[in-house]
């Protein structure tokens, strides 16, 4: 089954990521490419990827004529998806130990960030009438 490992995080937290020593920015790093590396030599990883920051995103809205595309999200958002996960694993249970493994990426210091980690099942489309 298919699950969606995404990473929300604040823009407090995301600002003071620039501030951290280049040393804990390396350790952080280093654990992003070995905790992929780790997943793709299980077999269990699809694709992954960080995101820029909400000051580069756009929403989109179309009623079919006319799209209208405006700076996004809303500034009031407190929380924004950082980066995510695409895993196939044998249960939910081993989407939810990815999940916890990806929450404790080292911080300043090697500290466990504790960073939110949403897991959704990915929804297969009906069959259709062929």
């Amino acid at each position: 089954m298919k699950y969606m490992l995404m990473m929300h995080t604040g823009q407090d937290v995301a600002d003071g990521i620039l501030n951290w020593d280049p040393e804990d920015v390396k350790a952080h790093m280093g654990f992003q490419h070995d905790f992929d590396d780790a997943l793709k030599d299980s077999g269990e990883l699809v694709f992954a990827e960080g995101l820029s920051f909400p000051d580069q995103a756009r929403l989109v809205r179309s009623d079919g004529v006319s799209p209208a595309v405006t700076d996004g999200p809303f500034p009031e958002s407190k929380e924004f998806l950082m980066g995510f996960w695409i895993v196939d694993c044998d249960s939910l249970d081993r989407a939810l130990e990815i999940a916890a493994e990806a929450s404790a990426a080292p911080g300043p210091g090697g500290v466990p960030l504790g960073i939110p980690i949403e897991v959704r099942p990915i929804m297969k489309a009906p069959a259709g009438d062929a």
